[in-house]
């Protein structure tokens, strides 16, 4: 008698033999665990340089989001980036097709591990900054949650993207480069947009990762009015359908030749 397996029961099983291999990797248990953790709090100096006061913000509400956007980039996408590009050059993508799990549960049950230590080390950092930098509660935590929400999800579909055109997993540092530094320097985790001027921040705030750091910025300070929290969760779905319909179209499962 055949057993009878559901979504849930693969995408399981998937993700545990996902789990085991993430922690026999050193190299991706550094870039994805320890990196994030490290660097909002390198980031404190050059945060205690700025004027960030006359925004209307706090070294706490700079660094908070920072350190969730650290969590996304490096945690989630590049490491990411790295997993599916492995997976596809070693013909495990390949071998599970032939079996019963969907392209979708394939991609989805991969990146479990990942998501749910980018989504722990956000909530570990978001904790551990209302503590040690005297960060009040949020006030709009619906606005944090979907933000955070919206950016595993963005990043997932948007690692996806980028492994469909990195050949080896050594190339994934070079491919992971242009997100990783434009959303760094221009979506407000290292730069808050509020102190950039309003026509240039507005051009960012069409970046993917810009809507996330807006909404968990606005959502913890309240200070994002209702019409402009609409246009990030907008922004942030787009960016988020662009991406799957790109991973429908061009994901490789099969080694680059």
């Amino acid at each position: 008698m055949s057993m009878v397996t559901t979504p849930g029961s693969r995408l399981g099983a998937l993700a545990r033999a996902e789990f085991t291999l993430l922690g026999r990797s050193r190299a991706t248990l550094v870039s994805a665990v320890l990196m994030p953790l490290a660097l909002p709090f390198s980031l404190r100096p050059v945060v205690d340089g700025m004027d960030v006061e006359k925004s209307g913000l706090s070294v706490g509400l700079v660094l908070l989001p920072a350190a969730v956007g650290f969590a996304l980039l490096f945690g989630v996408y590049s490491a990411l980036v790295g997993i599916y590009t492995a997976r596809r050059e070693e013909l495990v993508l390949k071998r599970l097709r032939t079996g019963e799990l969907r392209d979708v549960e394939i991609l989805c049950g991969t990146a479990l591990p990942i998501g749910a230590t980018g989504l722990t080390q956000s909530v570990v950092l978001a904790a551990a900054s209302t503590v040690l930098l005297d960060v009040p509660a949020p006030h709009a935590p619906h606005l944090v949650v979907l933000g955070l929400l919206l950016g595993l999800v963005m990043c997932v579909a948007l690692a996806a993207v980028t492994a469909a055109v990195t050949r080896t997993v050594e190339s994934a540092q070079v491919t992971t480069l242009p997100f990783v530094v434009v959303s760094m320097a221009l979506s407000g985790v290292t730069v808050p947009l509020e102190m950039l001027p309003d026509w240039f921040a507005s051009m960012c705030d069409l970046l993917p990762l810009s809507p996330v750091i807006t909404l968990v910025r606005g959502g913890w300070s309240g200070t994002l009015s209702a019409h402009d929290a609409l246009g990030a969760l907008g922004t942030a779905v787009a960016w988020t359908v662009l991406a799957v319909f790109a991973v429908q179209r061009w994901f490789r499962w099969e080694p680059r030749r």
